[in-house]
């Protein structure tokens, strides 16, 4: 149930603060770091830095917490790790080099709608 609210946090938080191209990868049988990745971009840091803002406050406001933030000062790759779910908002310039959805390619990608 912590899991599904902290997904649905994560996920309303990227599309309040208008995260482009949101992808969602079931990670539970493929790595032992995370349940789920969420994988999203924004066209400039600002925007990337505002995201990850919104993802730590939301899930401060329901008593979940952000285990750490990797990459906020440069604002050009933001891990959120949230220990089930990690978050990964990408600069727009930079998420096709990185291309994440590839490298897991193994991970099944979960519907948006099916999460709500």
């Amino acid at each position: 149930m912590k899991k599904n609210k902290m997904l649905e946090s994560i996920i309303k938080s990227c599309e309040d603060t208008k995260a482009e191209d949101i992808v969602v990868l079931d990670m539970e049988n493929i790595t032992p770091v995370a349940d789920y990745f969420v994988i999203t971009e924004a066209s400039n840091e600002r925007q990337v830095q505002a995201i990850a803002r919104a993802i730590k406050k939301d899930l401060e406001a329901i008593d979940l917490t952000v285990t750490r933030m990797e990459g906020f000062n440069e604002g050009r790759w933001i891990l959120v790790d949230a220990n089930e779910v990690i978050c990964h908002i990408f600069h727009s310039d930079e998420r096709g080099f990185y291309n994440l959805e590839r490298l897991w390619g193994d991970a099944k990608e979960v519907e948006l709608k099916d999460i709500r």
